[in-house]
């Protein structure tokens, strides 16, 4: 069918529109990896310039970060992190939103009311008693940082996995149950795999949060502890009186971007669709 030329102007308009989207959020992008190979003198002097054969640099700011702030060992305590924290939410969360979408009471309601006003509740009022309770049962740790990205993100991910187990027809585990399943074995054979969606959607957001969070790792473990995450680390090359290595700095968030990039665009295709699932009747 051909188009109306109101709907070509329309259709025009909006991939210019999107395109013009697209070269905003890549410039800073683009901004980060081209001073990571200028000299830390010349980022300053001219930031936007590409990099030339006086200006630039190599792999010399690579190098210095790395050697600087132990980038590896940030590196490995970020991952740790990260990993066990998007399966504790998603194992812990998925089983929860189960429960308290297929058993009906007042306090099963009242739960998720609990869980859906934790998500408009800003970190800046809870973070000083936070951070002292967190303290006081001395978790400040990895697997304590496992523990509060836990509490932390069990709001959003409880009202998504709630919305997509309300779409999942009670005659699929009625059957599974006549078979002889128990509910646990119901709910990992049968609904998790159903789930799926919504689960890498959920791995994907908190992976993404988890990763680039930088206030929660610094109030709880702090910089002067052995499991500092990357961007406590390049945080770390700001010096005194304000004096920072620019290069280093943007080397780093060149390598702190790439594992995150790789792991969205791997799961980029089930962010909509798990959206979508989990909010249809949330």
């Amino acid at each position: 069918m051909r188009k109306s030329k109101s709907t070509r102007v329309s259709d025009t308009i909006t991939f210019i529109v999107l395109c013009a989207l697209v070269v905003l959020f890549m410039v800073p992008i683009l901004f980060i990896i081209m001073n990571s190979f200028k000299g830390k003198l010349y980022i300053s002097d001219n930031p936007f310039a590409l990099p030339t054969a006086e200006t630039f640099a190599r792999f010399v700011n690579y190098t210095n970060g790395i050697e600087k702030t132990n980038f590896f060992s940030a590196f490995g305590w970020s991952l740790f992190i990260t990993v066990f924290s998007v399966i504790a939410i998603i194992l812990f969360t998925s089983m929860t939103a189960y429960y308290i979408t297929r058993v009906k009471s007042k306090l099963t309601t009242a739960i998720y009311y609990m869980f859906a006003f934790s998500m408009i509740v800003p970190f800046q009022m809870v973070m000083f008693t936070m951070s002292k309770l967190a303290n006081s049962l001395h978790l400040n740790n990895p697997w304590g940082m496992v523990l509060l990205y836990l509490g932390f993100g069990a709001g959003l991910s409880v009202f998504m996995f709630s919305g997509f187990v309300k779409s999942i027809p009670l005659e699929i585990e009625e059957a599974a149950m006549i078979d002889g399943c128990t509910p646990l074995q119901t709910f990992f054979g049968v609904v998790m795999p159903i789930l799926k969606p919504t689960a890498i959607t959920v791995a994907i957001l908190n992976a993404m949060w988890i990763w680039n969070d930088y206030l929660l790792p610094y109030l709880v473990i702090g910089v002067s502890t052995k499991y500092k995450t990357i961007p406590v680390v390049v945080q770390y090359l700001v010096g005194s009186y304000g004096a920072k290595d620019m290069g280093a700095m943007m080397a780093l968030l060149v390598l702190a971007i790439i594992p995150i990039v790789i792991f969205y665009l791997a799961c980029q295709k089930y962010i909509i669709e798990g959206v979508v699932a989990g909010a249809v009747k949330g």
